[in-house]
């Protein structure tokens, strides 16, 4: 195939749809007889998946991989940061942690010191694992992050303007009319860019249109005349096309309520709630009303609960036993309720959490709620795997991050009404699902990974029937490219 400049789908603010419409195009151009790959410089997020090799990046990144048909690697997303409170972030660098950095200290200046690593100048390694997938697929479908008109970061840009410079990109503008000031968003995006970023901008795409698309074709027009760059798209906004999330925006618009008629599944909203993907698949089983919540009542009257991962199990812990939470579960646990807990969720059933060396924070010791027999200890190193386990007699898969060692050899622990698990991606596994919902309905789910496949190809041909492929196309083949820059 033809080779393309490498695209960049830039936004003019967080949660506009970047990450999707970078998804859709992954499938597009495999579709289309290419080899694309997935890119994100840098990603924050506590959403996050485990490569084949054992470790870690963005759960963005990995959906795009998989919509590209490849496996997902570091390489796609080199620089992860992991929000542990409000100031502080785990830098996760090509898969491993390096340390924790202040956020103030680590925006200064795009070279860092970590011990006992030494000075690391993330601009380099960025750019690094930017030419190692350049060299093996074509195109990158690149995504940047937050909005592109940040000019207080400009210097510090490591993940938007400077790195579609480095790649010789061709930069998309993506902008949510849904939200409004759409025309606002998009000019100030564009005119704030230096002289030279501006030629790098190529088109522009609206994307989350609802109603009668006609009425916007006077806009599209202005759009255009306003910026002197081409309206390549305008996206509907969709309700049946279910992509996981990454972005903390889309978790605050999760249900948060109790149903009549259905298995209602309760998901204790922690302040540190890591990887919510983990219930996607469930929350769309037609059998179940999955919501988050820390409403002791309706964490009661809940069918069964969850309590997920997070990225500081110990002030989590805190804060249930605080807000009454633990005593909700416990009462509920001893009403016949079923608990789950997955990951830091699943140290909290056990009998003590204990942070020895500091590694979470000043807290270092709780009792957990004593409904697993596991004793669990915070350690610095962290455990990143894809892992394969039997459930019910039926192979299932899925994967483990986490910091700290519990003292079983289990997989799975299950006694009395509660399950125990380090695995993400436990409940993407039919067979689980069908165990947990065997009293409520014999309808069986389907096969998880037939169903992503189905919403990858309808994402792709959802948006190919709204932007201009041809066009597209044409931008990323023009022969006035003069290649990446240095």
């Amino acid at each position: 195939m033809k080779q393309l400049h490498p695209i960049m789908f830039a936004g003019t603010g967080s949660d506009v749809g970047k990450s999707i419409v970078a998804t859709a195009f992954c499938r597009i151009f495999r579709q289309d007889g290419y080899h694309p790959a997935p890119f994100k410089a840098q990603n924050m997020a506590l959403n996050s998946y485990a490569t084949p090799d054992g470790l870690e990046i963005g759960r963005a990144q990995a959906v795009q991989a998989e919509a590209a048909g490849i496996p997902c690697h570091t390489d796609m997303n080199p620089l992860l940061l992991k929000p542990q409170s409000d100031h502080t972030s785990q830098v996760v660098l090509n898969g491993k942690p390096i340390g924790n950095k202040d956020a103030y200290d680590y925006w200064r200046k795009p070279t860092q010191a970590f011990p006992p690593d030494g000075l690391i100048d993330f601009r380099s390694e960025v750019c690094s694992a930017f030419n190692r997938l350049a060299a093996r697929y074509n195109p990158i479908v690149m995504e940047g992050a937050g909005s592109i008109a940040e000019i207080n970061l400009r210097d510090r840009d490591l993940v938007n303007m400077s790195m579609a410079r480095h790649a010789g990109a061709d930069v998309i503008l993506v902008g949510d009319i849904d939200r409004g000031g759409i025309f606002a968003s998009v000019y100030g995006s564009v005119m704030l860019q230096s002289p030279n970023d501006r030629k790098l901008i190529k088109g522009i795409v609206i994307n989350k249109f609802r109603g009668d698309m006609r009425l916007f074709d006077e806009g599209r027009r202005m759009l255009e005349d306003l910026c002197g760059v081409p309206v390549l798209g305008v996206i509907p906004y969709y309700r049946d096309i279910h992509i996981d999330e990454e972005d903390s925006v889309a978790l605050e618009q999760k249900h948060r309520q109790l149903a009549e008629g259905k298995v209602n599944v309760a998901v204790v909203l922690l302040r540190h709630i890591s990887n919510y993907t983990d219930f996607d698949t469930l929350e769309r089983d037609p059998r179940v009303n999955l919501f988050y919540t820390n409403n002791t009542s309706d964490i009661q009257q809940a069918d069964i609960i969850i309590l997920p991962g997070t990225k500081s199990t110990l002030a989590d812990l805190l804060e249930l036993r605080h807000n009454g939470c633990a005593q909700a579960i416990l009462r509920a646990h001893r009403d016949g309720k079923t608990v789950i807990g997955i990951c830091g969720g699943y140290q909290m059933l056990g009998q003590t959490v204990d942070d020895p060396n500091g590694i979470e924070g000043d807290i270092p010791c709780l009792p957990g709620l004593g409904l697993l027999p596991i004793r669990t200890t915070m350690t610095q190193e962290k455990t990143t795997r894809q892992v394969k386990f039997e459930f019910n007699g039926q192979s299932c898969d899925g994967y483990e991050i986490h910091q700290g060692i519990s003292d079983t050899d289990e997989v799975i622990l299950h006694a009395n009404q509660c399950i125990g698990t380090y695995i993400h991606g436990f409940l993407d596994n039919p067979p689980v699902i069908d165990y947990l919902l065997k009293d409520h309905s014999a309808v069986p789910m389907q096969s998880l990974a037939d169903f992503k496949e189905k919403q990858y190809d309808k994402l792709a041909d959802h948006v190919r029937r709204h932007v201009d492929m041809s066009q597209i196309y044409k931008i990323l083949s023009e022969e006035s490219f003069k290649g990446k820059s240095e």
